[in-house]
């Protein structure tokens, strides 16, 4: 007989979606309880300092390929098909779903309740069913957590089926492989499957807002943000390792969030509520608040090296992996707001790791420019992080959210450039890769100099220091900034072969311009826009 423990609704409503579990059904544990299942199922270790360590098997990271969306009559007219939207059959979708919550009926069950979406003017209620403790933790750490009220009156707007032991049949379940991700719009349900990274279960969320957001009105951004003690706040575009996280986590300011934000006509809100950041090399000198954040019960750590006798997690050790994971309550930040909610930016970072060490480590973005660079998304991957990496690789994700966008790019571009507009935004691009030559040959920009050029774009300080152009790229650098050796400013100065930097900087400027050429299907306006 199934029993049903925790703050939940019963019987009745799984039924409503087919569930009907032989086992037992959790439903809203709270954490010290999830530790004591995480224990008993042996999914984890509790580490030195309390937080849990989980290993997510061969899945260590998102499986962008195996993501899938329904196409149906409903929504199919607003998604950009292709290699990122990839189509799924509906009666095919039925089907699969049939198979997996046959495989959870026959398992014990964790039900999480949860609120995307800070602003209640665009919140999303969801209910998350899955198979293991852990992710239970996990995803009450990422979303927004409701009241005991708001719980009695609990009514799901999207499902979420999180199956990590099931695996799918290619040629009988239509999908690419075991592993599955598949969002379907008309019956607001998506299913999770064959993989046990933890991340889908957010991403998938972050995926749907980017479809019913835009058209609400409201921009969806991969971004982190902050306010100030002026109460003006600012946004953080970037890919992973570019800083987005850290920057955002700084002690000056009040955190909003470090991921994932919509702009509307009210201001920008959290679509979350917590945080997951990446901890390879965490160190408590560098990043004090996530450290910390990261050393406490309650937090979820993925893929950490943990010394089983000991207990202690070694922040250095990628032996498992690069992407290493800390999932933990924004409030574990003790600088961060608790509404979730903030004024319209007044400044907007675009942050980029650039390997090839030629763009600027700070610079100021006309309108088209902040069009361009938004669209381009620029990043750039380096040797040994990813299998035949031998050299720097240019690496572009449109908005710096391509694998999560679901209209067309130009649509959440058009969006950020009329805010920006409308509101008077800055915007920076913020290099916080290579100076001094390509990666191998140059240095890392140091973080406390990053730091430096930050603060000062966001609190005025450069507002009455002269800018020249970069002869290159056309972007506008400060002559100075308070803290900052001048010479650093200029990435050719630092070089000390400059025809090689004038040679791989031209190279950098041909790709950036040939992506945007790809993406809008047409070249007008990009050479204005680069310099």
């Amino acid at each position: 007989m199934t029993d049903f423990i925790g703050n939940g609704k019963g019987s009745v409503e799984l039924d409503q979606i087919g569930l009907r579990p032989c086992c037992d059904v959790y439903w809203n544990v709270i954490v010290p309880e999830l530790y004591e299942h995480v224990a008993r199922k042996r999914e984890g270790l509790v580490a030195s300092g309390g937080p849990l360590v989980v290993k997510t098997g061969q899945h260590t990271g998102r499986s962008p390929k195996d993501k899938f969306i329904v196409r149906e009559p409903s929504s199919e007219t607003n998604i950009d098909w292709g290699d990122v939207n990839q189509p799924f059959d509906p009666d095919k979708f039925d089907a699969l779903c049939k198979h997996v919550i046959a495989h959870l009926n026959q398992r014990d069950l964790y039900i999480e309740d949860l609120y995307a979406n800070a602003d209640e003017h665009y919140r999303l209620s969801i209910r998350y069913v899955m198979e293991s403790a852990w992710q239970a933790m996990f995803l009450r750490n990422l979303f927004i957590r409701p009241t005991i009220s708001q719980l009695t009156n609990f009514a799901p707007q999207w499902i979420v089926l999180s199956a990590p032991t099931f695996e799918a049949d290619p040629a009988r379940d239509g999908t690419r492989s075991k592993t599955f991700i598949i969002v379907n719009f008309a019956k607001r349900v998506i299913l999770v499957g064959g993989t046990s990274y933890a991340g889908e279960n957010k991403k998938c969320i972050f995926s749907v807002l980017n479809y019913l957001l835009p058209l609400q009105g409201v921009l969806p951004m991969h971004c982190s943000a902050n306010v100030g003690h002026d109460g003006q706040s600012a946004l953080f575009f970037g890919l992973s390792g570019t800083g987005k996280t850290t920057l955002s986590a700084d002690p000056t300011r009040t955190l909003i969030g470090d991921d994932e934000h919509g702009w509307s006509d009210f201001g920008i809100f959290n679509f979350e509520g917590g945080c997951y950041a990446k901890v390879i090399n965490l160190s408590a000198s560098s990043e004090p608040e996530i450290f910390a954040a990261t050393n406490r019960f309650g937090t979820v750590l993925e893929n950490v090296v943990i010394n089983e006798h000991n207990r202690r997690v070694n922040f250095d050790d990628d032996s498992l992996t690069e992407n290493t994971r800390s999932a933990y309550p924004l409030w574990y930040i003790p600088n961060a707001t608790q509404s979730g909610v903030g004024p319209h930016p007044r400044n907007v970072v675009f942050l980029t790791a650039d390997a090839f060490g030629v763009l600027p480590p700070i610079s100021r973005l006309t309108l088209d420019q902040a069009n361009f660079h938004f669209m381009s998304g620029y990043t750039a991957k380096v040797a040994g992080t990813e299998k035949g990496v031998t050299e720097p690789q240019a690496t572009f994700s449109a908005c710096f959210a391509a694998p999560f966008l679901v209209h067309k790019p130009q649509v959440y571009a058009d969006m950020l450039v009329d805010r920006i507009r409308k509101h008077r935004a800055n915007v920076w691009l913020v290099n916080t890769g290579w100076t001094g030559g390509p990666h191998g040959v140059g240095s890392r920009m140091k973080l406390s100099y990053t730091r430096e050029m930050v603060r000062a774009a966001l609190e005025g300080d450069l507002d009455n220091v002269p800018f020249h152009p970069d002869p290159i790229f056309g972007l506008n650098v400060p002559a100075r900034v308070n803290g900052v050796p001048s010479d650093l400013l200029n990435p050719r100065n630092t070089w000390a072969d400059k025809d090689a930097y004038d040679t791989k900087a031209r190279e950098l400027r041909q790709r950036l311009e040939n992506n945007y050429e790809h993406l809008v299907k047409y070249g007008k306006g990009v050479g204005a826009a680069v310099g």
